[in-house]
């Protein structure tokens, strides 16, 4: 995959890793977030996760190539939201650090953007050190809360203080809801969220989908039940729902391929079997 490509600031190895992580990291079991780093071409991950990748893999060998659109996804939503005025980023469930995260693509576009990661994990806690550190554009902070406690996100002093909540700001909530089970509410989380934005903001959303193949999907999302987040795949009407009514879907709505500027798409990833959707959405 051409995207991997050495940053400005360099993540710690495998290796490395196991000499910064807190002691109370068990690099033994398979981790979400490391997971998601394998399947992504990283290389911050261990044998457990791998594990897990590979039975997810086998159940759904188009997996793979669907993470790797959903990274594209998010480039361009936030290409598009820096192109409309927007350049401040609320980034929940950021996962560990690869290339082409929200700060890079924004700060390319403008400089002076402002970004704030939010995630609740302390392995990406351990990452995310480097990432603050940026490559000296705009503004970056990391806060370790949770998805499930959106009041407590809003009220962080490191969050108020990168970002103006009173102006319009991006959302982006981009493979993270799948991990929100249905009773916990990812609908409310998500109208809770929005409603202290202010008008003009963007909702970015992004799912994974059983509909390609319902039963494939329900095999697939079951051998994510022993790393440490499960996952809830979803159907394109119950991903729909969870746009509250307070914004307006942008074209072209939720699909699988969110291209509104015609940016080129990559020659290695297919658009067939697309394991999700990805939709945009303004605050009016």
């Amino acid at each position: 995959m051409s995207e991997r490509r050495e940053p400005p600031w360099r993540l710690p190895t495998a290796a490395e890793a196991e000499t910064v992580m807190p002691p109370e990291i068990d690099t033994t079991k398979p981790h979400t977030a490391r997971i998601y780093d394998y399947m992504l071409g990283g290389k911050d991950n261990f044998e457990a996760d791998r594990q897990v990748a590979a039975q997810v893999l086998k159940a759904i060998p188009d997996m793979q190539n669907t993470l790797r659109l959903n990274r594209q996804f998010l480039r361009r939503t936030v290409r598009y939201s820096v192109r409309r005025g927007v350049q401040q980023f609320l980034d929940i469930g950021t996962g560990i650090p690869t290339a082409g995260n929200t700060h890079e693509v924004a700060q390319e576009l403008a400089p002076e953007a402002r970004i704030a990661y939010v995630d609740h994990d302390p392995i990406v806690l351990a990452h995310a050190r480097a990432l603050m550190a940026g490559d000296g554009r705009g503004r970056t902070t990391f806060v370790q809360a949770d998805l499930r406690e959106p009041e407590k996100i809003l009220a962080a002093d490191e969050i108020r203080t990168v970002l103006d909540l009173d102006r319009p700001l991006t959302l982006m909530l981009v493979s993270i809801l799948h991990f929100i089970r249905d009773e916990e509410d990812p609908h409310g989380i998500v109208a809770r969220l929005v409603d202290a934005l202010a008008p003009g903001s963007y909702l970015v959303l992004s799912h994974a989908s059983l509909d390609p193949d319902p039963e494939q999907g329900a095999e697939g999302a079951a051998q994510w039940r022993n790393a440490s987040s499960t996952m809830t795949m979803r159907h394109h009407a119950d991903i729909l729902r969870m746009f509250p009514g307070s914004v307006e879907l942008v074209e072209p709505g939720l699909v699988s391929d969110w291209n509104p500027d015609g940016e080129p798409d990559d020659p290695a990833l297919s658009l067939a079997n697309v394991w999700g959707y990805g939709g945009v959405a303004i605050k009016r």
